[in-house]
């Protein structure tokens, strides 16, 4: 059952059939020429010596065919070991790190097999392979931090695929945790890809690392001849009547300031999934305080203008000359002579 899962669970790619075909025609096709030993020895007759190596064409289809067959192995085997840890118990962080590592050393040893296999001494490649590794390490140092920080934020599990972030001006869920980048998926859609040194540098808002549950802060304002008393109710039942808001802690609704048009209040209520949006969240409480406001009368005021004219000249126009205001309660009056 495990075997049938897991060749169900694994599908091998279009071009490994084609490889295989043609390596059955090169046999078969050799075949009928007495077999692979003529074609081989008029192939190594064709190229060139370096050093104390023949390069041949024989040696470079030896070199070809064994890159593609150990890719093609080493491809099988990383979809292997992916469905392997994708369906273990192991939490979303734990298993991106186990598949980053299992690529790392099957590609490693897939490496490793081919020098071995085409007759490559890999003492003979010391002083090159130094001097090259010095050459990637200056090119490709800003590549080579952000696979290491990429490691570094699965093993200490800061941040996890699904986790809501705020970095910058990104804000989002995490998506995906890449070799170079981490892909941050906003409510419109839009995916940022911020490379893992950034946020191993930077300050990056977490609202999920330990805990899910995060408080939501909403202004309110109402007029000054409100029941105070009834306003705080009907904001707190608001929330009540809004599934997203938890039981615990309690929604509140606290007071603020006397402002120059309202009296202002902040609700404050937690919810315990921000990955499914804040600004809906919001508009949806907003929507319910609307209605239970309307119901019981209560104004939400807004700034008014009222202009007091003394005097109109003949032919009915008005001419500005001079004014004077002040503000009561959100209401603004101006006087013109």
């Amino acid at each position: 059952l495990f075997a049938n899962d897991l060749i169900r669970g694994v599908r091998m790619p279009d071009w490994i059939g084609t490889i295989v075909g043609l390596a059955l025609f090169i046999t078969i096709g050799s075949g009928l020429v007495g077999g692979i030993a003529p074609i081989a020895e008029a192939m190594e007759r064709v190229g060139f010596d370096l050093g104390s190596r023949r390069i041949s064409l024989w040696w470079i289809v030896t070199v070809a065919m064994t890159a593609v067959i150990l890719l093609a192995v080493a491809r099988a085997l990383m979809k292997i070991v992916s469905h392997i840890i994708g369906n273990s118990q192991l939490d979303g962080a734990q298993r991106v790190l186990g598949q980053k590592l299992a690529t790392v050393a099957i590609l490693a040893g897939a490496f490793v097999l081919g020098l071995d296999i085409v007759g490559i001494d890999l003492t003979a490649l010391a002083v090159f392979s130094g001097a090259f590794g010095l050459a990637i390490g200056f090119g490709m140092q800003k590549t080579i931090g952000n696979l290491i920080a990429g490691i570094i934020l699965l093993m200490d599990r800061s941040i996890k695929p699904g986790d809501v972030i705020a970095v910058g001006d990104s804000f989002g869920w995490v998506n995906k945790i890449g070799v170079r980048a981490v892909s941050v998926l906003t409510r419109e859609g839009k995916e940022h890809l911020i490379p893992n040194e950034d946020l191993m540098t930077r300050e990056v808002e977490n609202w999920s690392y330990s805990n899910p549950n995060i408080r939501i802060g909403i202004p309110v304002g109402v007029s000054y001849n409100t029941d105070m008393d009834l306003a705080m109710d009907l904001m707190k039942q608001a929330c009540v009547d809004v599934p997203r808001v938890l039981n615990h802690p309690k929604p509140v609704a606290w007071m603020l300031e006397f402002g120059d048009n309202s009296v202002n209040f902040e609700i404050r209520c937690w919810i315990k999934d921000p990955q499914s949006g804040v600004g809906n969240f919001k508009s949806a409480i907003l929507k319910r305080v609307w209605d239970l406001f309307k119901e019981h009368e209560i104004e939400i005021p807004f700034p008014q203008r009222d202009i007091h004219i003394k005097s109109l000249p003949e032919g009915g126009t008005v001419k500005l000359e001079a004014s004077s205001k002040h503000v009561v309660h959100g209401t603004e009056s101006t006087n013109i002579d």
